[in-house]
C-alpha cells in the first residue's frame, strides 16, 4: 500500500509546486474515515483509493483530481458528508466528490431502459467537469484490476458494464492505453474461455518467436539512425487478447491466419521527423496495400493523431507501425489527461478557457448536447452507443471542411451531420462531382455535395439506411412532426364538424382554458388527440361549452326519400334514386355539415381503410380508433355492429373522386369453384382480361369436389368490381361468388 510520503512524491516529480497540505489533509481524512473497512479481497479498503490516486498520478493530473481520488468513496461509504467536505476541501472538490458518489449508483447493465436513462445520468455528471470520468475511469480500472475476489455473476454484469460503457468511454477521450486493458480485463471475465484459449496461444507464438520482438526492434533504430534518426525511439510489443480476438471475430480468421500480432511504435521529436521515418521505412520494406491511415493530417476527434502503416518487415514477419512525435504518444496514451483544460485557471467572460486542442472534450460537449435532442432514453441510448463507439471515416464539404462519420455512413449522414436542416431538405448527393445514390457508403476523403429541396420530408425508410445517431433521432422527429401534423389536420377538420352540428362555432382560441381539462399540453396537442382517436370531440365539444346538452335527431319515415328510406344516413353522402346532384347537395346542406371527403389513400395518412377494404360505389362509414385515426367500412361490414354503442366515434365520410383517378382500391370476394384441373387459370384469365389486379389469394379445400378461393383485388370502382364478379359467375367452374365483408 502506498505511503503517504510516496504520494506526495509521485506528484511532485511532475508537478514540483504541487500543494503538498491538500494531499496530506485528503490522505488523512480518507484514512481516518474508511478505518477498518475491508475490500472483498480482505485488503483495507483504503488501498482502493490510494492505487486510483496512484494511476491518476501517472495520468499527471493535479492535486484536486488526485485529492477527489482519495475522497471519492467517502461520501457514499462511510460517514462522511458534502458538507464535511465543502469545509475542509473547498466546493470544487465537494462537488466532484458527490458527482462521483452519484455516478456509484448508477446501474449501466439493467433494462434498456433504466440503462439507458443511467448513461444520460452519467454523461451529465461528467460535462459538469471532466476531472469526474478522469476519476472514474481509473476507479473502475483498479476495480476490473481486482475483480476475482467477486462473485461470477458480478464479475460478469461489471465487465459487461465496463465493455459497453467505460472502455468505448476512454477510447473516444484519447485514452488507448486505458481502454485496452479495460477492455481485455472485461474479455477475461466475459468470455473465459475465448480469453484462455486466445492468451494460450500468444503465449506459445511468443515462446516461438523468443526475441523477435527485441530483433525487430534493434533492426529498426539501427535504420533511422543510420538514416539521421539518432534520437527515435523504437518500441514494440504483442497485442492483447481481446485485440486479437476482436479482429479474429470481425475478419472471420483463425489465430493461426493472422500476420500482424505484433505492433510498434516509431517515437520522434517533430513531425518533419514523423516523414522521414515514414519514407526511410517505406523504402526498406515492402508496404502492405490499403494500411495506410496518416492521423497527422488529419487527426481522430479525440486528438489522436499518428501515421499507421503496415508492412512486410525483418524476418518477413508482417508487422504494424504507428509513427508519431513524443507530444503525439502523449496524448494517445493519456487523452484528454494531458491537456491542460482540467488545470486552466483563466477566466475569460466568466468561464473557464478551454484548452484549444480539446477535441475530446469538444466531442463530449456535442454528446451532451444531443441529451436535450432525445425524445426517450432509449433513443439516447442507441444515439451515444452509435456516436461513440464506432470507427470513423473523414469526409469533407465543397469548401473543404471535415466531417468525421461512423464506418458505413452514408450522405444523408453527412448531411445531418452538417445541419439537422440539411438533412430533412436532403434530394440527393454528389460525391466527388458525380451525383450518386444516397444509400453510397461514404470512403475516406470522400468530397461530398448535398442537393437540397425546400419542400423534401425524409422518408421513414431512411432510418433504416443511416449509421449515426443524430440522423436517426432526427429522421424520427421529422416523421412523428409529419404524422402528427396529418392527425392534427384530421382532428381540426373532426372538431369543426362536431361544433358546426351542435350549433356552435369552434375556435383554437377556445381550447386554452381548458386544456386542463382534456390532460393536454398544447392545443395542436388537443386536436391531434382528436386525430388518433384518443380524445373524443364529443369530450372536446362539452369541455369548452359545459352547458351543452347532446340532443339527437329522430328522422321521420318518408317513402320518396331514396334507399331504406333513409334521407341521408346521418350526414353520410351516397346518391339516391331520383335525385340530380344539385338536390343532393341540397339535401345534404339540409341534414348538416358536409361529410368528409375521402380520396386514396396511401403512405402514413391518418385515414386507411379496413382489411376487406372498400371502392368507390360501396357506401362507406368512418370510425375513429385509437392511433389509427379513421378507419373506413364498408356499410355492410360486421365488423361496425361493436361500435353500436359508441356513436362518438362514427364519422360521415363520402367519396371525392376526380374522373382522373389513378388509384386502384381493395376488395375481397369468395369464389366456390370445382376442384379439377385449369379451374384456377380460367379464373384469374377472367380477372386478367378485366384490367382487374390481384394483390393476394389464398384457397381451402371445403369437399371432395369443390375449393373455396379467397382472392384480394384491386379495382378501380364497384361497376368494375360488378362486372368481373359477373363474368365469374357464368364460368362452367365457378357454383358461388360472394363478396367478403371484415
Amino acid at each position: 500500500m502506498m505511503r503517504q510520503y510516496e504520494l506526495v512524491e509521485r506528484v511532485q516529480k511532475y508537478k514540483p509546486d504541487a500543494n503538498e497540505a491538500l494531499l496530506n489533509k485528503a490522505y488523512v481524512y480518507a484514512m481516518q474515515k474508511h478505518g477498518q473497512q475491508k475490500r472483498a479481497s480482505g485488503d483495507p479498503y483504503i488501498s482502493h483509493p490510494l492505487e486510483v490516486a496512484a494511476i491518476l498520478t501517472d495520468m499527471r493530473l493535479d492535486e484536486s483530481t488526485i485529492a477527489v481520488a482519495l475522497l471519492h468513496d467517502t461520501i457514499e461509504d462511510t460517514s462522511a458528508t458534502r458538507a464535511e467536505i465543502d469545509e475542509l476541501f473547498g466546493e470544487d472538490i465537494g462537488a466532484l466528490v458527490e458527482g462521483l458518489t452519484k455516478i456509484k449508483k448508477l446501474d449501466l447493465v439493467s433494462k434498456k431502459a433504466k440503462q439507458a436513462e443511467n448513461l444520460r445520468k452519467l454523461l451529465l455528471a461528467i460535462s459538469d467537469d471532466v476531472r469526474v470520468l478522469l476519476v472514474k475511469l481509473a476507479d473502475r480500472l483498479h476495480n476490473m484490476r481486482t475483480l476475482d475476489h467477486m462473485t461470477p455473476e458480478k464479475r460478469a454484469r461489471i465487465s459487461e458494464e465496463t465493455m459497453d460503457i467505460y472502455a468505448p468511454l476512454a477510447g473516444r477521450m484519447g485514452m488507448q492505453d486505458m481502454r485496452e486493458e479495460l477492455e481485455n480485463l472485461s474479455f477475461r471475465h466475459i468470455n473465459p474461455e475465448a480469453f484462455e484459449t486466445v492468451t494460450r496461444k500468444l503465449q506459445e507464438l511468443s515462446q516461438r518467436n523468443e526475441g523477435l520482438i527485441r530483433k525487430i526492434e534493434d533492426e529498426l533504430r539501427e535504420l533511422l539512425v543510420t538514416n539521421g534518426l539518432e534520437d527515435a525511439l523504437v518500441r514494440g510489443r504483442q497485442k492483447t487478447a481481446y485485440s486479437v480476438f476482436r479482429k479474429m471475430q470481425s475478419k472471420s480468421l483463425s489465430f493461426e491466419q493472422l500476420s500482424d500480432v505484433y505492433a510498434f511504435r516509431i517515437l520522434v521529436d517533430d513531425i518533419p521527423g514523423c516523414y522521414a521515418a515514414l519514407g526511410i521505412v517505406h523504402t526498406r520494406w515492402r508496404v502492405v496495400p490499403g494500411r495506410f491511415k496518416d492521423y497527422i493530417s488529419t487527426p481522430k476527434q479525440n486528438d489522436y493523431q499518428s501515421i499507421h502503416t503496415t508492412i512486410v518487415g525483418p524476418s518477413r514477419q508482417r508487422i504494424e507501425l504507428q509513427i508519431r512525435t513524443k507530444r503525439m504518444h502523449e496524448i494517445a496514451e493519456y487523452g484528454i489527461a494531458a491537456h491542460s483544460l482540467y488545470k486552466d485557471k483563466e477566466v475569460a467572460n466568466g468561464e473557464v478557457a478551454r484548452s484549444p486542442r480539446s477535441n475530446a472534450y469538444a466531442m463530449l460537449r456535442r454528446t451532451i448536447e444531443a441529451l436535450a435532442e432525445g425524445d426517450n432514453p432509449e433513443e439516447f441510448l442507441e444515439h451515444t452507443k452509435l456516436e461513440l463507439f464506432q470507427d470513423q471515416v473523414f469526409t469533407f464539404t465543397p469548401k473543404g471542411q471535415l466531417i468525421t462519420l461512423p464506418r458505413g455512413a452514408t450522405p444523408i449522414d453527412f448531411a445531418y451531420a452538417v445541419h439537422t436542416n440539411v438533412g430533412d431538405t436532403c434530394v440527393g448527393a454528389k460525391i466527388n462531382g458525380r451525383i450518386m445514390p444516397l444509400v453510397t457508403r461514404l470512403s475516406n476523403g470522400d468530397e461530398v455535395e448535398i442537393i437540397r429541396s425546400g419542400i423534401q420530408v425524409p422518408p421513414p425508410a431512411w432510418e433504416e439506411i443511416v449509421v449515426t445517431g443524430k440522423a436517426r433521432a432526427a429522421i424520427r422527429r421529422a416523421t412523428r412532426a409529419a404524422v402528427r401534423k396529418q392527425y392534427a389536420g384530421l382532428g381540426y377538420r373532426i372538431l369543426e364538424r362536431t361544433f358546426e352540428r351542435a350549433g356552435k362555432s369552434f375556435s383554437r382560441d377556445g381550447l386554452k382554458p381548458v386544456l386542463h381539462r382534456l390532460g393536454q399540453k398544447e392545443v395542436e396537442d388537443a386536436i391531434a388527440s382528436v386525430g388518433r382517436g384518443e380524445l373524443s370531440s364529443l369530450d372536446v365539444l362539452r369541455a369548452v361549452f359545459p352547458d351543452y346538452q347532446d340532443e339527437r335527431v329522430t328522422v321521420k319515415p318518408s317513402s320518396d326519400d331514396g334507399w331504406f328510406n333513409m334521407r341521408s344516413a346521418a350526414g353520410m353522402v351516397f346518391k339516391l334514386p331520383g335525385k340530380t346532384k344539385a338536390a343532393l347537395d341540397g339535401a345534404a346542406s339540409e341534414t348538416g355539415p358536409e361529410a368528409l371527403p375521402i380520396r386514396g389513400l396511401s403512405g402514413n395518412a391518418e385515414v386507411h381503410f379496413s382489411a376487406g377494404g372498400a371502392v368507390p360505389g360501396d357506401r362507406i362509414v368512418g370510425i375513429m380508433e385509437k392511433d389509427k385515426g379513421i378507419t373506413i367500412y364498408p356499410i355492410q361490414s360486421p365488423a361496425l355492429q361493436k361500435f353500436d354503442d359508441e356513436p362518438e366515434r362514427w364519422i360521415d365520410i363520402r367519396w371525392d373522386l376526380d374522373e382522373a383517378n389513378n388509384t386502384r382500391f381493395m376488395a375481397r370476394i369468395m369464389i366456390n369453384a370445382l376442384n379439377e384441373p385449369g379451374t384456377l387459370a380460367e379464373v384469374t384469365q377472367t380477372i386478367a382480361t378485366s384490367d382487374v389486379n390481384i394483390r393476394s389469394m389464398s384457397m381451402t379445400r371445403v369437399a371432395t369436389d369443390f375449393t373455396e378461393v379467397h382472392i384480394d383485388l384491386e379495382v378501380w370502382d364497384l361497376r368494375q368490381l360488378n362486372q368481373l364478379m359477373g363474368q365469374l359467375k357464368e364460368l362452367q367452374c365457378v357454383s358461388t361468388i360472394s363478396r367478403v365483408f371484415t
